[in-house]
């Protein structure tokens, strides 16, 4: 019986329950499987924090690039509106520009129309008193129709112009 292998195994693994048993190795690795399984339960746990805080940092992006796109979107929207009022103004002020342009044109002909009247008028009055002068002399003769024509001339000046 001494002589089996069988027996020498035996009493071997007896022994080493014994010896584990005496130095509290099950408490030891139940201790030390405890720990691990802590260490993993709090990694987990930190696993599981950050994750919530990353998709709370993602919906705070995706909500800001949500708010950015909206501010671009209204900023594109005002430059649109002022580039719109921008041109209205340019046309209001364009059409005022040709408005005084023509006015002045209009004005400019006017009186050109005026001063070329005037200068037909008084070409007229001068023929037609260099006319007269020339009827009444010839009509009239001697020192009185001289001064008659003389002063009539000078009426008729002063009437016309």
């Amino acid at each position: 019986m001494f002589m089996m292998a069988e027996f020498w195994v035996t009493l071997a693994f007896f022994v080493l329950v014994a010896a584990a048993l005496y130095l509290k190795m099950p408490a030891m690795v139940t201790k030390a499987l405890d720990a691990r399984a802590d260490n993993i339960r709090k990694e987990l746990d930190d696993a599981r924090r950050l994750r919530e805080e990353a998709k709370q940092i993602l919906a705070d992006y995706k909500r800001k690039q949500s708010e950015a796109e909206q501010e671009a979107q209204e900023i594109i929207e005002q430059a649109k509106s002022e580039a719109g009022n921008l041109r209205e103004e340019a046309r209001k002020a364009l059409d005022a520009s040709i408005a005084r342009r023509t006015k002045l044109a209009e004005d400019k002909i006017a009186r050109a129309e005026a001063q070329a009247v005037s200068e037909v008028r008084s070409a007229a009055v001068d023929a037609a008193l260099g006319a007269a002068e020339t009827i009444l002399v010839s009509k009239t003769a001697g020192s009185t129709g001289k001064q008659l024509i003389d002063h009539g001339i000078t009426e008729l000046k002063g009437k016309f112009n």
